[in-house]
C-alpha cells in the first residue's frame, strides 16, 4: 500500500474485554503516544484515565445498539481520515479484540482508500476473557476439540440446516451479541435435539468486578433463564466444558445488575463541525 507522507497514522487496537490489566503493552505504548483516540463505549475507563496521553483529545464513537444512540459507522471512518490528514497519530481504540466481530473492515476500506497509513495491534477477545474468569477452557481435553465464534443478533443470521449442525457437533459454542435472542437459540438447539451433556452459560460483564455467570441445562431454560434480561455485554457459551465452571470457578459472581460500562454521555454522531465535516466528506465514500 503507498500511503501519503503528510497524513499521520491510524492505530486499530484492542482494550480488552473489561479488565483494564488485560490491555496489551502496544497498545498502552500507543495510547501514551496518541494525539487522538477514538473510543468504543466498551473500553474501562481506567485505560482512557490511566494510559492515555494527557494531552490526547479522547473522543466517544460508542454503539449501544438498541439501548441508546450510536456513532454511525460512517462517522467514525469519517473521524478517522479528518484527523490522520492533519498528521496526528490517532488511536481507533475498540472494545475486545480489534478483528472479533467487529466493524474493523469498513475501517481498514477507509484507510486504504484514502492511502492512510495504519497498524492492527491485536488484543485479549470477550470469549477468551469471559472463558478463562469463569473458569472454562474453551478446548478442554476430553470435552472438545475445537471451537466456534458465532453471532445470532439477528433471528436469521443462522439458517436452519446450520442450527441442526450446531446441535450436533461436540464443538464449544461461543456466542456473540446474542443475549437478546437467546430465546431463539436454545429454541433452535433443542428443537435439533442438542444433547443433555451440553450446558449452557451466559457471562454478563466478563473480567469486571460486575461479572456474573449464569449456567443452565438447555431443557431447562424455560424455568431458569426463559425472559431473563442481561446486562451489556453479555457472552454466551455452550458445551460440555460449561460444566468444568463449578469445579474451577475462581471469582464469584457479583449479583450486581449495576453497569461496568456506562451509558455513554458524550457521544459523536457527526464530525467534529460542519466545515471539517465538508472537508472530510470531500474525502470519503459513504458507499
Amino acid at each position: 500500500m503507498q500511503t501519503n507522507p503528510t497524513y499521520g497514522k491510524v492505530i486499530l487496537a484492542a482494550a480488552g474485554p473489561g479488565d483494564p490489566e488485560l490491555v496489551t503493552v502496544k497498545t498502552v505504548r500507543y495510547l501514551q503516544k496518541a494525539e487522538v483516540v477514538l473510543a468504543d463505549r466498551l473500553v474501562s475507563e481506567v485505560i482512557l484515565q490511566e494510559y492515555v496521553n494527557s494531552n490526547a483529545e479522547v473522543v466517544f464513537v460508542g454503539k449501544q445498539c438498541s439501548r441508546g444512540s450510536s456513532t454511525p459507522q460512517y462517522t467514525i471512518n469519517e473521524l478517522m481520515v479528518h484527523y490522520a490528514m492533519q498528521g496526528k497519530l490517532v488511536v481507533r481504540l475498540k472494545g475486545g479484540d480489534a478483528s472479533m466481530f467487529s466493524n474493523i473492515l469498513d475501517e481498514l476500506q477507509t484507510l486504504v482508500q484514502h492511502n492512510i497509513p495504519y497498524e492492527i495491534v491485536p488484543g485479549v477477545t470477550a470469549a477468551l476473557g469471559a472463558a478463562a474468569y469463569a473458569g472454562m477452557p474453551l478446548t478442554a481435553r476430553g470435552y472438545t476439540t475445537s471451537v466456534r465464534f458465532l453471532t445470532s443478533y439477528k433471528l436469521d443470521v443462522v439458517t436452519e440446516t446450520y442450527w441442526k449442525e450446531l446441535a450436533q457437533t461436540n464443538d464449544t459454542l461461543v456466542f456473540y451479541m446474542s443475549s437478546e435472542t437467546l430465546d431463539h437459540v436454545v429454541d433452535n438447539l433443542v428443537k435439533h435435539n442438542i444433547g443433555d451433556e451440553k450446558l449452557l452459560a451466559v457471562i454478563e460483564q466478563a473480567t469486571t468486578p460486575l461479572q456474573n455467570v449464569h449456567v443452565t441445562n438447555l431443557y431447562k431454560y424455560d424455568e431458569q433463564l426463559r425472559g431473563k434480561t442481561f446486562v451489556s455485554p453479555s457472552l454466551v457459551i455452550i458445551g460440555k466444558v460449561v460444566a468444568l465452571h463449578e469445579q474451577f470457578k475462581w471469582i464469584e459472581n457479583s449479583n450486581s445488575a449495576e453497569h461496568y460500562f456506562k451509558p455513554l454521555a458524550k457521544l459523536i454522531t457527526t464530525t467534529p463541525d460542519s466545515e471539517n465535516a465538508e472537508k472530510v466528506n470531500k474525502h470519503v465514500s459513504r458507499a
